[in-house]
């Protein structure tokens, strides 16, 4: 796609790299534009789940470029901001699950994007931060509110108040990764677990993440009427009529 994102499609399964090994994979203009491209093209290639990995051994993504952000007045940083959000409204959005591989650094913007996936996993390795007020400024791409839906309010003060650093054991206790695995095993790991994702029907699982991601957006009432529709709107599909048959005959099910 780019110097500096690659994307692969193998049987269902988008694995996306950054790859800027030498800056610890800081997001500049150009990697994430074409990290906003690349999904546009997974999402067009018909990907049923998505992994967000990067190269190198050091750093997932060591955040945004500060050399780029160092000299900008208010206009730009307020264009940079929308940028970012863009990319990570572009994962949280994307219509099949995107799996994040942290192994190394996850700081500032990185750790954004992550928190924009719907499952993180993490090597033994894994650093993750919301380091912002080291540099006098604070989250700028989704830091600030998705990062207390995930590990709640006064753990997300913490860790943004005082740039706090956590390994990837206490990010797993505070429910910020849902598994930490040993680094030679991350990248093995994540792709069997994509594969399973894949290998789900693709329409319940794109209702599901619409359905998940709409309960952080509104009330309980208006977040039960709409899993209700979404819900009923599988009945008459391939896939709800051969799960449930396959149920009935004891068997497993093809899903298309």
């Amino acid at each position: 796609m780019s110097d500096t994102v690659a994307l692969a499609v193998d049987d269902g399964v988008a694995t996306i790299t950054i790859s800027r090994p030498d800056s610890l994979n800081a997001l500049n203009v150009a990697t994430l534009h074409a990290l906003r491209d690349t999904l546009d093209t997974a999402e067009s290639e018909g990907a049923r789940a998505v992994v967000l990995t990067s190269a190198g051994d050091d750093a997932f993504i060591a955040g945004a470029d500060i050399s780029h952000m160092v000299e900008m007045d208010t206009a730009e940083a307020q264009a940079y901001a929308e940028l970012g959000h863009s990319v990570a409204d572009a994962i949280e959005s994307f219509p099949a699950p995107v799996v994040a591989a942290i192994d190394g650094y996850a700081f500032g913007g990185g750790m954004e994007l992550a928190l924009a996936c719907d499952l993180r996993v993490a090597s033994e390795d894994a650093i993750l931060g919301q380091t912002e007020i080291d540099i006098g400024i604070i989250p700028g791409w989704g830091g600030t509110q998705r990062l207390p839906r995930i590990v709640g309010d006064e753990t997300a003060r913490r860790m943004i108040y005082f740039g706090d650093r956590l390994s990837a054991a206490d990010a797993s206790e505070h429910g910020l990764v849902g598994e930490v695995v040993p680094a030679a095993e991350i990248d093995d790991h994540v792709a069997s677990l994509a594969r399973d994702l894949a290998a789900q029907p693709a329409a319940a699982m794109r209702a599901a993440k619409d359905a998940i991601n709409t309960s952080h957006e509104t009330t309980l009432s208006a977040g039960l009427e709409f899993e209700a529709r979404t819900w009923a709107g599988l009945f008459g599909s391939d896939d709800q009529q051969e799960g449930m048959q396959a149920f009935l005959e004891d068997r497993d099910p093809d899903f298309e």
